[in-house]
């Protein structure tokens, strides 16, 4: 058994949370280069040996200022396509948030299933292990994989930061949707347990048309609560506004949402509606879209030292 070390490694636009787990895991990032091209191509490749090492590769594979999603995606394959070209033994990626988590199904006649085609992908390049934090679909996440593939749940991490700002209230925790109750379920679980009292839960009616959302229906009771709108991702916030709203109506004394990845594609629009007192986002997304004005409402949760006990405790993920 080869007990050195594993290199690590941080993309461009990852280097802080890169620099994060390194420091949980007491190492430092290996150095790397990465050129870009004047028409528009680039290379990436390690700066040290990796021959016979196993390394992990940490890159978050959201779109941003400089580098979309496509971008990110196909450096992360590209490097470590290279690492695998340059001998490394095992090759582990951990990618907080894994691009296209979405697509993982047809909702039309001949409509791709991409989150396959990115494992696929993976595979293909020379990634032999994956980590990635709440998936939008674990099932889809569990059988796209060939590989050992790791989704860590941030469920535990929410109910620490939220159970100090309940107070005695009673509280109910709110799915937007059919889809994310079990996710909820979860929560509620985690935050009853912490604040050793009964937690509610409830969910929203949802249905996704071309012409946007619809559906109104709250099933569950949320009068007088402290209610915590819980998902997996926000987008343009819609979904959460039309929680909050109903949750609102139906009596609901304070209105929370935490969800592990924000992307607020519309910026600050979410925040501007004065919906929520707080909104809680996992570390797994910088908040570069949001205005200054927004930052105040906003907490962000830490997630190094999960992905650090796996990398440490797991077999095969090792560092």
């Amino acid at each position: 058994m080869n007990d050195t070390p594993p290199l690590l490694f941080a993309l461009q636009g990852s280097q802080a949370y890169g620099n994060a787990l390194a420091q949980r895991l007491g190492r430092k990032l290996s150095a790397h280069e990465e050129r870009d091209y004047e028409d528009g191509e680039h290379k990436c490749w390690p700066g040290e040996s990796v021959d016979g090492r196993s390394v992990i590769v940490f890159h978050s594979l959201y779109g941003d200022a400089h580098h979309s999603a496509h971008d990110k995606l196909c450096r992360l394959l590209f490097f470590c396509g290279a690492l695998k070209d340059a001998a490394a033994r095992q090759v582990t990626a951990v990618t907080p948030y894994l691009c296209y988590g979405r697509k993982d199904r047809k909702v039309e006649f001949q409509d791709a299933i991409i989150t396959r085609h990115v494992a696929r992908l993976m595979e293909s390049c020379g990634v032999d292990r994956i980590v990635a934090l709440d998936v939008h679909n674990p099932s889809a996440f569990d059988n796209a994989y060939r590989i050992p593939s790791w989704n860590l749940q941030c469920t535990q991490l929410f109910a620490q930061r939220l159970a100090p700002l309940l107070g005695e209230q009673a509280v109910t925790v709110v799915s937007p949707d059919i889809g994310g109750v079990k996710r909820a379920e979860q929560f509620r679980q985690a935050l009853a347990h912490l604040l050793a009292r009964p937690v509610s839960v409830a969910m929203m009616e949802k249905h996704r048309q071309q012409a946007g959302l619809s559906g109104e229906h709250l099933v569950g009771n949320v009068a007088g609560s402290t209610v915590i709108v819980f998902d997996d991702l926000i987008s343009t916030g819609q979904t959460l506004l039309r929680a909050a709203q109903a949750c609102r109506q139906a009596g609901a004394s304070r209105l929370l949402a935490a969800a592990t990845h924000g992307l607020f594609t519309t910026g600050g629009e979410l925040f501007d509606s004065g919906a929520f007192e707080r909104v809680l986002v996992a570390d797994s997304i910088a908040p570069f879209r949001l205005p200054v004005r927004c930052l105040a409402q906003l907490d962000i949760v830490d997630t190094s030292a999960l992905v650090a006990e796996l990398l440490a405790n797991r077999p095969g993920t090792g560092a």
